[in-house]
């Protein structure tokens, strides 16, 4: 019932009164539905049953043209003024609008679909004290639902219990925030400790006072009030719809936000009518030609009125008028018909062809093997027919960084211990060599605890290992025990690790894999099985990471009693805690260190330090009473921190990949060449997000100056960016250049343009989400827009899905450029909605994507064929179909124009009437389409070989008002040729045997096959790319004409249809003569060779890109595929902090006594064996060649 109220408070815009403060009672309906909060029901979909036809005819008759034939209908119904049959019209205008509502329609169907597939999920809720299953859309707010193992989270929902000791649960956030890693949500214990008591559930009775709906996924503000004591509730309580429950049995929770009011729909944005900018433009350009079109009228029409005044007197012995109508109503009547005749000017097949157009070349998109992904399967697929020549118009890319850059997986690569490099593979001369797929890997069935899915192939390392040599098994046996991994191990042998970091989990394989396997921790050990011996080590401390401290350590006491503290964190950390005596050593490393940063790879240093017995029983003592401290706490810990983590000794240093997807540095090498400007916008951290940067080449070491914007408050956002401006452009002005303008139909649509600054250098600008939100307000952001453009690249840190789509049309609104934006997950659906073109990557985050895009693929290299090849073919095509159509119209209507001055502005056809019906339909419709179809100035490999050729696409250079104006320039040109050369001709003309051929019907056929011809001519001016479809279409569609008029103005169509076929015996009494071929040859000649001349001298003069491209494929050879290129070494002094995605406090959790309780016997928690959950994803490792190795320093 409350979805239906929902729904018709949607159709009819009624909306509820806005919250102010959300208030909801446990186990109480009665008390919630007071308040008519929004159910758990979603809806994407746009319209329903009873709202589909006013709505979509209201859309379809958003474009102008629609409107103009719906006006010329009208006017055809008056037997006055119309010369053609109301149903041609009438019948074209039908189909054009049924075509488009059954493509809506369809699409409409798929997303009722895709509503209908979520709301009737499934989920357990607790009702009348037994847990009931009920659909997702019949959940409401107050309801207690229960939670099992990989079950989407239904709704916003307040933790209440969990299987898991210390009521926490493992929620996978990918969908939410991009980051793949598990986070740990805790209950509070007042409800913890109903577990999965039915009964004590159903009998609470807690009450929630928390913040209103809204799109804030890090932030939760609220009070849970029981038995008279409240209790502050936070993010860390708090499961939000588009979360995955993991490595959890089950859990309890109480609904707080349903449907649209969840943080997951309040982030999604609005589904908008996408339209491209050719869509923009025709409209204004058919406003115009309907102005120009009444001007003609107007032009005729006094001409007529003129005309009967002076001349209609004699001729009103041959056509009587009809009683009461004089020379002004005549004048009138007069002005209308030629509305209806000059209308070809804008003729319905345009749109037509060009919705037939579109459709073929996002065909061209499905068919495109060279973006199908064999190894999930997938092709490419352009999910909307409307969009395809916006790709051939992009400025902006905005792009996500987790699985849409990144393939989410995170590889253990190399290594360096006590001053050697392992984990590259070198021959005889010292250069390395670049490992394929048939290199040998390196053999663990050594190893019965190793990860079968490891792959290494640096037998050196294994090697030193099993050789015995001490550091590199103290090196090893630190990452076995210096982390806060759990373990499960279901049956013997088969380790699973739960890491609250990718890094984690990476670097904890790689130890297992090489003899130091974790199996197991408890609140006071930690156990090892080190190269087959098990050890327990008791750990004493786990000194926790924050952001400050960017490292982590543990002290442990092995079996001997030895005491040693293990860290590992940030190089620039360390190294200012490290003995003296390792500076040596410190320098070999820091080479080894520049050269895995200049890969691109993350970084970590780890050192060790051994501890005395009573200092450590002394440290803990003051730990302990630091710890219990109400008042400075952290302060005293992190004195405590710093006091022990010192004098440490350098092991070595860690270097895992964050795998980038296949090709994504060349792709966007290719799209910056292309004049594309790349913005990431990601939820991770700043860390992570400048260390892609680095490994796909957003940033390079070579820029000038990575700014920074990460000031808390908006004085210092602004500070911040006003510096990073002055130094890129110290002459610039304070205030940004604003330019003013109108646009839209009836240029009633204000838009304003920031203007770009020159900027000497390359830059780059990186925000975190914190000081973007101060950026994104109306004071400043201005100032962000036009420092962010000054830089070559920009990337956006910790940014909410809001934040996305606003950032996105930010630069929609002040840059008036074409926006795109590619992601994988649910937390990108509101950017993409709010670009101009969507597209979603069918990766591991869901299809919620995909489902919101225009166009998906399966990988982020596809991206640079669908913009390069498709894109810019696609705009190409339908710039040269707009042009041809509008001059081969144009030219069609002019000859009507001036025909009107010799027939008394009557309104009479200067053709035969049959041939202006199938001039559009059959005689010039698949020529114009073929070309369409199938033309393009260069092939695929030359349009990777020069990305250049892309640039004119978003400067409109081949089709805006400017070119329409000349095409109708060329138009009346050609018209004045065609009309007055055929005129002049035959005025005075006669026949071989001297009898007369000038007559009307003679006349017409002269003139409609000059244009004919002079049209078609025109047309293989313009084809740069011939197939034999295009001859077929071109050659045939001219033998078609001669054929139909021979056989139409034969005396068998005569005799039969007397009335419709009048012009008996005209073709073959004027096609053979020798004259009329001449004349037709003449108008030809000269309405062609100004063209080519034309073009010939732009050509020599000003050529463009694609002339000098077309002119050099000329001369060289076709470029073969691009050959695969070993990834050249740079050098860097940049390296990674400590970039794991930790939450500061885990540690605290780990060595808990209570977290690790006896449990009871459960299911495996891994159902699916092969899901990469359960398999710990699959680790893969590379190298690459070496340059000659740069000198140490000593």
């Amino acid at each position: 019932m409350g979805s239906g109220v929902c729904c018709f408070g949607q159709m009819f815009g009624q909306q509820n009164k806005r919250e102010a403060e959300r208030r909801l009672r446990a186990n109480d309906r009665a008390f919630n539905l007071s308040y008519r909060y929004a159910d758990n029901a979603i809806k994407t979909s746009k319209y329903n049953i009873f709202t589909f036809l006013p709505l979509n005819l209201f859309e379809q008759f958003r474009r102008l043209a629609n409107c103009f034939f719906l006006f010329l209908f009208t006017l055809q119904l008056i037997p006055q003024i119309s010369s053609l049959a109301w149903f041609t019209t009438a019948a074209l205008l039908i189909l054009v609008l049924s075509i488009t509502a059954v493509k809506d329609a369809s699409d409409d169907i798929n997303r009722h679909k895709s509503d209908n597939q979520v709301n009737n999920r499934e989920v357990s809720v607790l009702v009348n004290g037994e847990l009931r299953t009920e659909k997702w859309m019949n959940v409401h707010v107050g309801d207690i639902v229960k939670l099992e193992n990989n079950h989407f989270v239904t709704a916003d929902l307040l933790l209440l219990s969990s299987s898991e000791p210390l009521n926490v649960v493992y929620v996978k956030t990918a969908e939410l925030d991009g980051e793949t890693n598990l986070k740990v949500k805790q209950a509070l214990t007042v409800t913890g400790a109903m577990g999965d008591d039915t009964e004590a559930l159903s009998s609470f009775n807690g009450e929630i006072k928390c913040e209103p709906p809204n799109n804030r996924l890090e932030i939760f503000k609220g009070t849970l009030t029981v038995n008279g004591q409240t209790y502050s509730l936070d993010n860390n309580k708090v499961l939000l719809r588009g979360c995955t429950l993991r490595n959890t049995e089950w859990c309890f929770g109480l609904v707080i936000f349903g449907g649209p009011d969840t943080k997951l729909i309040q982030n999604s944005g609005k589904t908008t009518f996408k339209r491209t900018s050719i869509d923009h433009l025709m409209n204004i350009l058919v406003l115009c030609i309907f102005v120009f079109l009444l001007s003609m009228c107007s032009v005729l029409a006094v001409g007529h009125a003129i005309w009967e005044m002076s001349e209609g007197s004699v001729f009103s012995v041959f056509l009587p008028s009809e009683p009461g109508i004089d020379a002004p109503l005549s004048s009138f009547l007069c002005f209308w018909s030629y509305v209806i005749l000059l209308n070809t000017v804008v003729p319905m097949s345009l749109f037509v062809s060009v919705e037939a157009i579109r459709l073929v070349n996002s065909f061209y998109i499905d068919w495109d093997r060279k973006m199908y992904y064999p190894k999930s399967d997938t092709p490419a697929e352009a999910r909307t027919t409307t969009l395809n020549e916006e790709l051939g118009q992009i400025k902006y890319i905005f792009s996500d960084k987790t699985g849409t850059l990144t393939q989410n997986i995170m590889t253990f690569n190399k290594c360096s211990i006590n001053g050697k490099r392992y984990g590259e593979l070198l021959d005889f001369s010292g250069q390395r060599i670049e490992i394929t797929e048939s290199t040998p890997r390196v053999d663990f069935t050594w190893n019965q605890r190793a990860d079968p899915k490891f792959i290494f192939h640096d037998h050196n390392l294994v090697d030193t290992v099993r050789d015995g040599n001490s550091e590199a098994q103290a090196f090893f046996r630190l990452l076995a025990l210096c982390h806060t991994v759990m373990t499960e191990e279901k049956t013997e042998g088969e380790l699973h690790y739960q890491a609250q970091s990718p890094d984690e989990g990476a670097l904890v394989t790689a130890a297992r894999n090489f003899g130091f396997v974790f199996r197991s921790r408890t609140p006071e050990t930690v156990t090892v099985e080190e190269l087959g011996t098990l050890v327990i080590f008791e750990l004493l401390a786990i000194l926790d990471f924050n952001n400050v401290r960017k490292r982590m350590s543990v002290i442990v006491r092995n079996p001997e009693g030895r005491l040693t503290l293990y860290c590992k964190g940030a190089d620039t950390v360390i190294y200012e805690r490290l003995h003296t005596c390792c500076t040596a050593l410190k320098c070999v490393t820091t080479g080894h260190l520049n050269e895995y940063a200049g890969d691109g790879l993350r970084t970590l240093v780890l050192a060790y330090k051994d501890l005395d017995e009573s200092y450590v029983e002394e440290w803990m003592r003051r730990h302990h009473e630091a710890s219990i401290t109400i008042g400075e706490r952290d302060e005293k810990l992190h004195e405590l921190y710093e006091e022990i983590e010192k004098d440490l000794l350098l092991l070595g240093a860690t270097a895992v990949e964050d795998k980038l997807q296949d090709g994504v540095p060349q792709t966007i090498e290719q799209l910056a060449k292309a004049d594309i400007k790349i913005w990431v916008l990601t939820g991770d951290k700043q860390e992570t997000a400048e260390n892609i940067g680095y490994s796909c080449n957003i940033l390079r070491e070579e820029m000038k100056e990575v700014f920074t914007v990460s000031a808390n408050t908006a004085e210092g956002v602004k500070e911040e960016l006003q510096s990073a401006r002055k130094k890129m452009c110290p002459m610039a002005a304070e205030e940004p250049k604003v330019t003013k303008a109108h646009s839209g139909l009836l240029w009633m649509q204000r838009t304003e343009t920031v203007q770009d600054d020159k900027v000497d250098g390359e830059y780059a600008l990186v925000i975190n989400g914190h000081s973007l939100a101060f950026a994104l307000k109306k004071g400043l952001e201005l100032e962000l827009l036009r420092t962010a453009c000054m830089c070559q690249t920009v990337i956006c840190c910790r940014v909410t899905p809001l934040q996305k789509a606003q950032v996105v049309e930010l630069v929609k609104k002040y840059k008036q450029a074409v926006t795109l934006a590619i992601g994988d997950g649910a937390n990108d659906v509101s950017m993409i909605k709010a670009a101009h073109i969507g597209v979603g990557i069918s990766g591991q985050e869901g299809m919620q994507a995909v489902l919101s895009s225009d166009f998906s693929f399966a990988q982020f290299r596809y991206l640079q064929r669908l913009l390069l090849v498709h894109g810019r073919w696609s705009y190409l095509r339908m710039c040269k179909f707009l042009q041809y159509f509008f001059y081969k119209n144009f030219t069609f209507t002019f000859v009507h124009f001036w025909y009107a001055f010799f027939c008394g502005f009557s309104a009479q056809t200067v053709y035969d009437e049959w041939f202006i019906t199938m001039y559009n339909l059959v005689y010039t419709a698949l020529p114009v389409l073929g070309m369409s179809l199938f033309d393009q100035d260069v092939n695929d490999r030359w349009s990777f070989q020069y990305p250049q050729l892309y640039s004119p696409g978003p400067l409109n250079i081949y089709f805006n008002k400017k070119l329409f104006v000349h095409c109708m320039m060329h138009s009346c040109y050609s018209s004045l040729i065609l009309f007055f050369i055929p005129w002049a001709a035959m005025h005075d003309t006669v026949r071989d045997d001297g009898k007369d051929i000038a007559d009307y019907q003679s006349f017409a056929l002269l003139a409609q096959t000059c244009l004919l011809v002079v049209v078609t001519i025109q047309l293989c001016l313009d084809t740069h790319y011939w197939t034999a479809v295009n001859q077929f279409f071109v050659w045939g569609s001219l033998a078609v004409y001669f054929a139909t008029t021979f056989t139409m103005f034969s005396n068998g169509m005569f005799l039969i249809f007397t009335s419709a076929f009048p012009f008996i015996g005209t073709a073959r009494n004027s096609l053979n003569q020798p004259n009329v071929w001449l004349i037709i040859l003449l108008t030809t000649l000269l309405c062609s060779l100004p063209v080519v001349a034309y073009r010939f001298t732009v050509i020599q003069l000003h050529p463009t890109v694609n002339d000098k491209v077309r002119h050099k494929l000329r001369k060289e050879a076709l470029p073969g595929p691009a050959p695969r290129r070993p990834p050249v070494r740079r050098i860097s002094t940049r390296r990674s902090g400590y970039a794991f995605s930790h939450v500061q406090g885990y540690g605290d959790l780990v060595t808990s006594r209570r977290f690790l309780r006896p449990r009871k016997n459960r299911p495996a928690l891994f159902k699916q064996t092969d899901s990469p959950l359960a398999q710990n994803q699959p680790q893969h490792y590379r190298t690459i060649t070496e340059e000659p190795e740069q000198p140490m320093c000593h």
